[in-house]
């Protein structure tokens, strides 16, 4: 029962002091010269950006983006409240009043637009690339990368190369050895003969 109480006091005295500073801002834009639809949307306006802020720094976290526009409508509400208890004349409203309410509508949809589409900082741990640059490593150890060529011979051991094809091999390389003076190498012999590596390993072998 108390904290059915304590909470619905809370509620209440949001409300009490929402309507209070929804009336403020109300007056101090009819007195800025704005009026009908409008002097009511500015109230609207700042209790919105307050909220979108005060859901950034809840849901996200700390951030300045969300602290700088929290403080620009909380200081637009709290000046419309301190403007309109007879600090100010609102019969006759200074000019930086009227400069500020008349730009409070561009602000204030630079500040939404940022709350909303801005991306939000995301938190790694500490401990997370520590371990994975273990992880990497120990992979690294356990699982060493194989070497090309040694995949190359066990592939070339398995093939059959047909008697007409190692007959012309042995052509080319009596040619190659002929015109340079060294015996022809598999690179080479790949590319005069246009086979892939594998085979061009299984005829080297059969030639040597």
């Amino acid at each position: 029962m108390t904290s059915k109480l304590r909470v619905d006091a809370v509620l209440v005295q949001a409300l009490i002091a929402g309507a209070l500073s929804f009336a403020h801002l109300h007056d101090l834009a009819a007195a800025a010269g704005q009026t009908g639809w409008k002097a009511w949307a500015y109230p609207v306006s700042v209790d919105l950006l307050l909220v979108a802020a005060w859901r950034r720094l809840r849901s996200d976290g700390s951030s300045r983006l969300a602290w700088c526009w929290f403080l620009v409508s909380l200081f637009a509400s709290l000046g419309a409240n301190v403007a309109t208890a007879g600090f100010l004349d609102l019969a006759d409203p200074p000019a930086w009043l009227r400069f500020g309410v008349a730009g409070w509508p561009a602000v204030a949809f630079l500040g939404g637009t940022l709350l909303a589409h801005s991306p939000t900082p995301t938190v790694e741990s500490d401990t997370e690339p520590a371990e994975s640059e273990y992880v990497s490593k120990c992979n690294a150890v356990a699982e060493p990368e194989p070497d090309p060529a040694q995949s190359v011979r066990e592939i070339a051991s398995d093939i059959t190369v047909p008697a007409a094809l190692v007959e012309h091999a042995r052509k080319v390389a009596a040619d190659h050895h002929s015109r340079t003076g060294q015996p022809i190498d598999t690179d080479t012999l790949r590319a005069r003969l246009g086979v892939p590596a594998p085979m061009a390993h299984a005829i080297a072998a059969q030639l040597a």
